[in-house]
């Protein structure tokens, strides 16, 4: 798309969020490598963001997520659109229409299962009549996870001359505030499956983000409170694997399942050891029951919408940003019962410090390092960018990839 005069546009650059991208793009991209501009639909909010960063040269476009000329516009001055307005199941339907027409390349950060699901199924084939490569969850949900057994599986091939059978994740530490935008579309994705006995079911199949012509039928392991001996502590079942799963499963079924169809997949969070790793397993499970139950009840979700829980454009602090890490162990293990491990960690906090960076450099690795002969579609992070995108975030982004001994 050599005739675009942007490389990147960050829609929604006024967000929480859109404004650590635009912060983290300003620095990251001086040298002119990537020409990009900021959108959003209010000009005074979007001039307030650039005269506070100082982003001289860097244009504004003015069009809102409900008004498709508006973005028709916008996306044909770009190669990428980079869109942080969420929660996408209300406000992102638009862009991703748009783009998907008219061969606009696309990532954003939702971890929405049931609006991707309903975006493939509206969009895809227009995606691939235009040769729009559309890319969702480009953030901490599920960059880590999708690299993550990427970069085990490849590893595997290499070591055994087969790839892992069954991989399990554990977040071994993560250090940071939830995201009140992942919180808004957590409530959002509870109000629509509250009256939709149909939607109910498709969030209890893990293979639901698959192309419809999936050949997977086995059982996915379900999560309960253990002690996991690879780890040496008790185990709790992850809040964002029911997002991470079905990415790591689109991955296998687009790289026509070569990471096998009996393949497997589970990720929990380690609580420790011993009686205090128990009960902290115990307390966790049952404070994530706790809420989603909450949130399916009209007045406590009020009360918790209004005085417990992060709202958009709510955050953490810069330094609790810089203060913030993750650290993820990967387990693999193939059907003769070799294993291996690797690691993923990042230098800021998961929602916001190091999201930003995951999803900037997604945007470029999608304009700067993808061949011209991909087709469109609705691809993953780690089969459209895989090793490529693993460069840079381990270059620019401060994460780390690595195969343990």
């Amino acid at each position: 798309m050599a005739d675009k005069k942007f490389d990147i546009i960050v829609y929604g650059a006024t967000s929480f969020v859109g404004q650590i991208i635009t912060r983290y793009m300003h620095e990251q991209f001086a040298d002119g490598s990537i020409v990009w501009a900021i959108a959003g639909r209010s000009r005074s909010k979007l001039q307030h963001i650039s005269d506070a960063i100082g982003l001289s040269g860097v244009e504004m476009i003015v069009a809102d997520a409900a008004d498709e000329i508006a973005l028709r516009q916008m996306c044909a001055q770009t190669t990428v659109v980079m869109s942080t307005v969420g929660p996408y199941a209300l406000y992102g339907d638009h862009l991703v229409k748009v783009c998907a027409a008219t061969g606009t390349h696309y990532c954003d950060l939702t971890g929405e299962p049931q609006w991707i699901r309903k975006m493939q199924l509206r969009h895809e084939a227009d995606a691939i009549r235009s040769g729009a490569r559309i890319l969702h969850c480009c953030g901490f949900d599920s960059i880590p996870s999708d690299l993550g057994v990427h970069f085990l599986q490849r590893n595997a091939l290499k070591q055994f001359g087969h790839m892992c059978q069954q991989i399990n994740m554990r977040v071994l530490s993560m250090k940071g505030g939830a995201s009140g935008g992942t919180i808004a579309s957590m409530i959002n994705m509870v109000k629509e499956a509250v009256s939709d006995a149909d939607l109910r079911r498709e969030l209890k199949d893990p293979y639901s983000m698959c192309p419809q012509n999936h050949v997977f039928s086995i059982a996915q392991p379900d999560v309960k409170i253990a002690y996991d001996a690879a780890v040496g502590g008790w185990i709790a079942p992850f809040i964002m694997a029911g997002i991470n799963a079905r990415v790591v499963h689109r991955s296998n079924a687009l790289s026509n399942n070569s990471y096998g169809v009996e393949f497997k997949y589970e990720e929990a969070v380690v609580t420790g050891q011993g009686g205090s790793g128990k009960w902290k397993a115990q307390a966790a499970h049952w404070g994530v029951n706790a809420l989603m139950i909450g949130l399916a009840v009209p007045p406590t979700r009020w009360l918790l919408e209004t005085v417990v829980l992060p709202k958009p454009g709510e955050g953490p602090s810069e330094k609790a940003q810089r203060e913030g890490m993750f650290e993820i162990v990967f387990f693999g293990s193939t059907a003769k019962g070799e294993t291996i491990q690797c690691r993923v960690t990042g230098d800021r906090d998961p929602g916001y410090g190091s999201t930003a960076k995951m999803l900037s450099q997604a945007a470029a690795c999608l304009a700067k390092d993808v061949p011209d002969d991909v087709p469109g579609g609705f691809w993953t992070p780690a089969t459209i960018l895989g090793d490529k995108l693993i460069e840079r975030l381990e270059a620019h982004a401060g994460l780390t990839f690595e195969k343990l001994s």
